[in-house]
């Protein structure tokens, strides 16, 4: 996967369309390709839900990017924030008695920035998931300033989705630095072909210099 894009980024956001967009699968190639690069690149899921004590997510991470556990998972840096509840962030902690503690997953992720080249930081769902009660993944994002990797695919319904979280990101301030566009199966070949396009075009007409990356899977 070709990742010039991550080039002078020590930070970088990664969030989904949707729930199931194959963002996971996105970071660990990332991470693999910057690697081969020769960067020293971790991954953080700043929150895991459906799990307990672990994070399979970082867990996949790890496999996609030919390495075992690191340092850092095991410190519980990587996923600093897990919920049994298969839901969305704010609900699964509010079903624990819990608040997603937002500076607890800023500190692990400046923490892993320290210690290593580049950071890749996966969302939990899509940048509209609520964390809180009165803050949303993108309104945490913007926050930050770290840059966004957006990625998506061609299942009916994607353009619209994309679309709209590319127009959420830029009218916040938020650097979109790449759309990938993920392999997803039994896509139609007419939508598949044309979904990149409509992307494309839509960037263009918008003035956003953002490259749209297509990613192979076997």
């Amino acid at each position: 996967m070709d990742v010039g894009f991550l080039e002078g980024r020590r930070i970088v956001f990664v969030s989904g369309i949707d729930t199931g967009v194959g963002k996971t699968v996105v970071m660990g190639e990332m991470a693999r390709s910057a690697m081969a690069k020769g960067r020293d690149a971790i991954t953080v899921k700043m929150v895991q839900t459906g799990n307990v004590g672990r994070s399979e997510d970082i867990e996949e991470h790890r496999r996609l990017m030919g390495v075992g556990e690191m340092p850092e998972d095991v410190e519980g840096l990587t996923a600093p924030q897990i919920f049994a509840f298969p839901g969305s962030a704010q609900l699964a902690a509010r079903l624990e008695g819990r608040r997603v503690n937002l500076k607890r997953i800023t500190r692990s992720v400046e923490e892993c920035a320290r210690r290593r080249d580049l950071v890749l930081v996966e969302s939990a769902g899509g940048l509209f998931v609520p964390l809180t009660s009165s803050v949303l993944t993108v309104d945490y994002l913007a926050e930050r300033g770290w840059p966004l990797v957006l990625v998506t695919n061609g299942r009916l319904g994607s353009i619209n989705h994309t679309l709209m979280s590319i127009e959420a990101a830029a009218g916040r301030g938020i650097e979109i630095v790449a759309v990938v566009y993920d392999w997803a199966p039994d896509v139609d070949p007419v939508i598949d072909k044309d979904t990149p396009m409509a992307i494309k075009a839509y960037l263009k007409r918008k003035g956003l210099d953002v490259p749209l990356v297509r990613l192979k899977r076997a």
